[in-house]
């Protein structure tokens, strides 16, 4: 007979084991979640325990949610089930206990990023009540060879930072149609670990691109129309850091058409289907 609970703060050993158990056989070339990485995941993503669950056989984990929590609504970013508990409903009992717990304490919204790859995991969410609701694209920036700098008529670069751009009043505000990973609340979190560039004029910041070391570019603006001749720019200064194998993950369409950043040189390279659901009780 399974169980099931609710996480609290002082659960998060239990939550790495969990996810050890039942999320690492799925991805058996990911290193192990530790204490550090899932308290990484508080800060960055604002996971929270409390939307969190287990399910146990007994005194072992086979099942575990992991939800993180905005005022605009819940992620669900991770839901595995050891692959010797599939198919007897774990994953729809843990999904809806945590709708029944958000239709009384909110927030009601539920979204789930799921790479498009993955059929089971998509399933689960359908069968759920989710309904897919867009396609998020990820794009690699091509490394081009022969790729020139765009005219720049009174325009230099300058490197900036998060702080920098909400400074200048540039860095937007929360958009639900940006990744969770790449959203204002997550930039802000990480903000000692992104760096940045920016073109900008005698009176403005007019473009800018924000990445972190590893290639994965996490904001990418421009403020003037110019058929992205700016941020053409950016990403040829980007290419002479030794940034080649960018990726600017989760693209929503409203973000960017496939057309410009093709025109920027990025391919698509994959996708995630976001789904999303209101809580309900029952």
């Amino acid at each position: 007979m399974a169980a099931y609970r609710f996480c609290r703060t002082d659960d998060i050993a239990l939550l790495v084991d969990a996810l050890n158990h039942c999320w690492a056989p799925y991805y058996p070339d990911e290193p192990p979640m530790t204490p550090a990485g899932f308290k990484r995941w508080i800060r960055d993503l604002q996971v929270w325990c409390s939307s969190c669950m287990v399910a146990f056989s007994g005194s072992d984990p086979i099942g575990v949610l992991i939800g993180a929590k905005r005022p605009s609504g819940t992620l669900v970013h991770k839901i595995a089930v050891h692959p010797d508990h599939r198919r007897q409903g774990h994953g729809r009992h843990l999904l809806a206990s945590l709708s029944s717990k958000l239709a009384i304490l909110g927030p009601p919204r539920m979204i789930a990023e799921v790479p498009e790859t993955l059929a089971p995991a998509c399933g689960l969410f359908s069968a759920s009540g989710y309904v897919q609701e867009s396609v998020l694209t990820d794009y690699v920036l091509q490394p081009e060879s022969d790729a020139r700098e765009a005219d720049h008529d009174g325009r230099f670069v300058i490197p900036v930072t998060v702080e920098d751009l909400a400074a200048n009043g540039v860095l937007g505000e929360s958009d639900p149609q940006v990744c969770w990973e790449r959203s204002v609340e997550t930039m802000a979190a990480r903000k000692d670990e992104i760096a940045g560039l920016a073109v900008a004029s005698d009176e403005q910041i007019e473009a800018y691109v924000l990445y972190v070391q590893g290639g994965e570019i996490v904001a990418l603006r421009s403020l003037i129309e110019d058929g992205g001749s700016r941020l053409t720019q950016l990403l040829v200064h980007l290419r002479g850091r030794g940034v080649t194998a960018s990726r600017l993950p989760k693209v929503h369409p409203a973000e960017f058409s496939r057309e410009c950043l093709e025109t920027l040189v990025f391919r698509p390279a994959g996708g995630h289907l976001r789904y999303a659901a209101k809580a309900r009780s029952g």
